[in-house]
């Protein structure tokens, strides 16, 4: 059980996928204007990391091993990827229109977005077992998720605040992921 606990605090908080580990930040920057976007998006991420996770990890364990297949694994784990993403969009389509409408293009991001495809990578290179690559998956993603509201909660509060014309827009939300990424560095004291 401390194992499971010290893994869901080392992947949210110390090793965060997009502030140590820099993987996903084109999502992360674009959604990152809008609360209820970035909470949707959140959402996504978790949902398809963990499906994508435990998956490729069936793929590696189950076909990529045992066939002597693994120099396919990047290719095999996006043809994954993008088949949940699609998966995914079609029923926020249909279920959910505002959160279909309101994540636009980034929603189709999700499957080029290189956390998602890391997380699974690290989970097979760290030789974790089904469950834990599940556990690893959703703090991992549940740390993207909780940077991303984070990182919209300062945005949405700085869009009113006196910003130098220069450094208005990508620049200053570039300044605030590295704030924010030096904040969560304090964590790493708690895993050692």
């Amino acid at each position: 059980m401390t194992d499971y606990l010290l893994l869901l605090v080392a992947a949210i908080f110390v090793n965060n996928i997009v502030l140590a580990q820099y993987l996903g930040n084109c999502p992360f920057l674009g959604c990152s204007t809008r609360i209820d976007t970035a909470i949707g998006m959140a959402m996504a991420v978790v949902f398809v990391v963990v499906m994508a996770s435990g998956a490729t990890w069936i793929v590696e364990k189950y076909l990529l091993v045992p066939f002597d297949l693994e120099y396919l694994e990047t290719i095999a784990f996006i043809l994954v990827i993008a088949a949940l993403v699609q998966l995914v969009e079609m029923f926020l389509q249909k279920s959910v229109p505002a959160l279909y409408q309101a994540l636009g293009i980034y929603l189709p991001l999700i499957t080029t977005n290189c956390a998602v495809l890391g997380i699974a990578i690290l989970a097979v290179q760290n030789e974790y077992d089904f469950v834990k690559t599940l556990v690893y998956s959703f703090a991992a993603s549940v740390g993207y998720g909780i940077a991303l509201i984070i990182l919209t909660g300062i945005r949405e509060r700085s869009a009113t605040a006196p910003i130098p014309v220069h450094l208005r827009g990508t620049s200053i939300g570039l300044i605030t992921v590295g704030l924010l990424a030096l904040a969560f560095l304090g964590f790493a004291g708690l895993v050692g």
